[in-house]
């Protein structure tokens, strides 16, 4: 197509075709899929220093580029148990359900969540499970229910930059995410499967004059 004036074509009309076709090429111009990393496992990488995350792993349970990221860290236990935590709550088998620290956010509240694993969606998390749910699910289930202090949040395209800084590995989970005794080794266990180097990372002491 030639935008060229032509006899009686004002500079003015010619503008304005320009400009209806450049609209006309971005509207059909494919746009970019953001990717979510909801229902995936967000793992610390061994340079991570901050605290809160060291060596952590966490699931992210929702996540959009537009509203942030929610997820807890599955493997802090903090040697408790609910009836340690909680006294005024009739809990029934609650009580012996082991609290881990979810995250840095909300420190003040525990939280119940059920994890479950469905085939051909992977593993499935829901927050703020009430005590006669929770109860109902521990009851046909001994590892579905978790009990959280605090847990993690990004706002709107914070995930997304620390991942652009290599601070956060993605892995998929898998059934053995669910298994308590898992947990203690599950952080190093990645680093392992992700090859020699994250290996030798993860051996590294805190403290590199102790290396």
């Amino acid at each position: 197509m030639s935008f060229a004036p032509g006899p009686g074509r004002r500079v003015a009309e010619v503008a304005d075709l320009r400009m209806r076709f450049y609209i006309k090429i971005v509207r059909e111009l494919p746009r970019e899929k953001r990717e979510s990393y909801a229902g995936s496992l967000l793992v610390a990488h061994p340079n991570m220093l901050d605290p809160n995350f060291r060596r952590a792993v966490l699931f992210i349970s929702a996540h959009t580029a537009d509203d942030g990221a929610l997820g807890v860290i599955l493997n802090r236990p903090l040697e408790k148990q609910v009836s340690e935590v909680v006294t005024e709550t009739p809990l029934n088998a609650l009580e012996k359900v082991p609290v881990f620290f979810g995250g840095p956010v909300g420190r003040d509240r525990l939280i119940f969540a059920s994890l479950e694993w469905k085939t051909g969606e992977g593993l499935k998390l829901n927050h703020n499970v009430d005590v006669e749910e929770a109860n109902e699910r521990l009851g046909k289930d001994p590892n579905s229910v978790r009990a959280f202090i605090g847990y993690a949040g990004w706002g709107a395209g914070q995930l997304e930059a620390e991942m652009k800084q290599n601070a956060w590995v993605i892995r998929k989970p898998d059934r053995a995410t669910l298994k308590l005794d898992r947990l203690p080794r599950l952080w190093y266990d990645i680093m392992r499967r992700l090859g020699p180097w994250f290996k030798l990372l993860a051996a590294a002491p805190d403290d590199p004059s102790l290396n």
